[in-house]
């Protein structure tokens, strides 16, 4: 395609009025489903710097989900619609890998370009069984807070706890690079045998 997601995204938000931009940034700060954006990242910050803290946030194809989510609940269909055929369209889709989403996960747990943690998803969901201190742990780093924590611990199986992970907290690159961290203290030996199979 000819733009990256991030200067699509940066270019759609320059293209919106005062008024708009402002509504969009009181909708991203609203937004309830984990990783929740800090004020101090969008209050009185320009476009260019809220697109990049979408980026750092979200990864750049959970940047772009989230955008164009925000600009059609702020009544901007016709900005989501042009920024969805700037992309290709590949919302749904897994985004080209470049710099700034490998070096997102080149910290750990990296298995060429796709994350451990997404590339092992379904081994993960049904194997992991220690789950109560995973969930301690990624309550303490802040990736869920204290009701999704609550939400998660109430399910009944292993299984289905992964799995409200993965819809939620899991989907940006920076909580994906803390929960292979909390994975290797927990399950070194499934993580060990599955980066064996990459």
């Amino acid at each position: 395609m000819a733009k990256t997601i991030k200067s699509a995204v940066s270019d759609t938000l320059d293209d919106l009025t005062k008024v708009d931009f402002e509504k969009f940034c009181h909708q991203l700060l609203d937004r309830r489903e984990p990783p929740r954006v800090k004020r101090n990242k969008v209050e009185d910050k320009s476009r260019l710097q809220v697109t990049d803290a979408l980026v750092s946030i979200f990864t750049e194809e959970g940047a772009l989900r989230v955008t164009l989510e925000i600009l059609k609940q702020i009544g901007c269909s016709e900005e989501a619609k042009e920024l969805e055929e700037a992309t290709g369209g590949n919302s749904s889709k897994p985004a080209p890998t470049d710099a700034s989403s490998a070096s997102a996960g080149a910290a750990g747990g990296t298995a060429g370009d796709k994350h451990f943690v997404d590339k092992h998803r379904v081994q993960l969901t049904n194997r992991v069984s220690n789950i109560a201190p995973i969930l301690d742990e990624l309550l303490d780093n802040e990736v869920i807070d204290q009701e999704t924590y609550t939400r998660i611990r109430a399910l009944s199986t292993t299984q289905d706890k992964m799995r409200e992970l993965y819809i939620g907290p899991l989907q940006a690159a920076a909580c994906k690079k803390i929960f292979y961290d909390i994975l290797l203290k927990n399950e070194k030996f499934l993580v060990k045998e599955l980066s064996e199979k990459d």
